[in-house]
């Protein structure tokens, strides 16, 4: 008898590529190989304030007990190994107030790991803290190829722990009694991020750092947190982002949702015409599933106007009001991002569907003439 076993997707083994010291330039600063010579003092003085126990408590070294020590330790650090490359997090003017590594490095199997990291007071709580974090990240999976960047952290550490959650990373589990830490036990919190899950992890980056986010005093508008939401549920479903490998089956469902529109219509529908690996990058997708697959999808676009891109359930999933839930979230998610209204639209010849948008507070606003349909717009404050 020939047993069989299951083994995973087949993937591109080529090697992703070792990092090495670059200048990766930002918005509201840009990471730089650390310069001793020049960062140094200022590093020193930031990182041994009145908040240097607090800073370096989950650290593997430091507080340093003096200027010599900390200067042995940026020297040390400053040179590119084969086992970790670290940058300074500089600010405008060019001021190193942090510093950040890829470290844990295995290009065979594309996996690496943001750690080491030092935040200074002077990069806590600004725009650049998290441009940092995007920055490097974005390095990781579209110029060095990797396929699963990692964040780990002691468990006792909330604030880091609550970082990873909010930069986009998936908590994976505890690991008991890992490490040894300045003569403490330490139990380490695994947090991980995959390729496929990086363009919705982008989108929000991109979103949140963009200076529309911001007040005349600085203050943000919509958190990081919420833009990198992960989760979500209404009504009887549970809901998740999409990924780039759910591609195909996304492309499934609106082909079963949309094709008896189509008897109606005489039109391909638009949900099964469009790019889903590009879609990806600019509009937040949330899926729900079932033990058959996907049960549902619904596609927002947060821009200038709001839009409501499609929505989708299985058929055999009708009658049980997931139209509702999928509309419901979608309207929730645009409301929470900003949005003061909400627009979609539909196929002219679809006046059931028309009717039951109307009946959830949507207004008919115009219909555009294409050259092979008529498309009715809606709208609701």
């Amino acid at each position: 008898m020939v047993s069989a076993f299951a083994v995973g997707a087949a993937v591109d083994t080529t090697p992703a590529l070792k990092p090495d010291h670059c200048v990766i330039e930002g918005r509201y600063g840009r990471l730089r190989p650390i310069d001793p010579a020049r960062d140094i003092e200022g590093l020193y003085a930031l990182s041994h304030g009145a908040e240097k126990d607090s800073q370096w408590a989950y650290l593997p070294l430091g507080p340093f007990a003096d200027k010599a020590g900390f200067a042995d330790e940026v020297r040390k650090i400053a040179a590119v190994t084969a086992e970790r490359v670290f940058w300074a997090v500089a600010d405008r003017q060019d001021r190193a107030v942090g510093w950040l590594s890829l470290m844990r490095i295995d290009p065979a199997h594309k996996t690496i790991e943001v750690g080491y990291i030092l935040y200074t007071p002077a990069l806590q709580r600004t725009p650049l803290a998290t441009e940092a974090q995007y920055l490097i990240a974005r390095h990781v999976f579209e110029t060095l190829g990797y396929r699963r960047y990692e964040w780990k952290c002691n468990a006792l550490n909330g604030p880091s722990k609550r970082a990873a959650e909010r930069f986009g990373f998936s908590y994976e589990g505890l690991f008991r009694q890992h490490m040894i830490v300045k003569g403490h036990s330490r139990d380490t919190a695994w947090f991980s991020m995959l390729d496929s899950e990086w363009p919705q992890r982008k989108l929000a980056f991109t979103r949140w750092l963009d200076p529309s986010n911001f007040d005349a005093d600085g203050r943000q508008k919509v958190s990081l947190g919420l833009m990198n939401r992960l989760i979500e549920s209404e009504g009887p479903l549970a809901f998740r982002r999409a990924t780039l490998a759910d591609v195909p089956a996304i492309l499934a469902l609106k082909e079963a949702a949309y094709l008896p529109n189509e008897v109606l219509t005489g039109n391909a529908s638009f949900p099964r015409m469009v790019d889903y690996a590009q879609s990806i990058k600019t509009e937040e997708i949330w899926l729900s599933e079932d033990a058959d697959g996907l049960a549902a999808c619904v596609v927002v676009e947060m821009a200038d106007d709001p839009l409501i891109v499609s929505l989708a359930v299985h058929p055999r999933h009708q009658g049980k009001r997931y139209g509702d839930a999928i509309l419901g979230l979608a309207e929730r998610r645009l409301r929470d991002l900003g949005a003061p209204h909400v627009t979609l639209y539909t196929n002219f010849k679809l006046t059931q569907r028309i009717e039951w948008y109307a009946r959830r507070g949507f207004q008919r606003t115009h219909v555009k003439e294409m050259e092979d349909r008529k498309v009715q717009y809606m709208r609701k404050d």
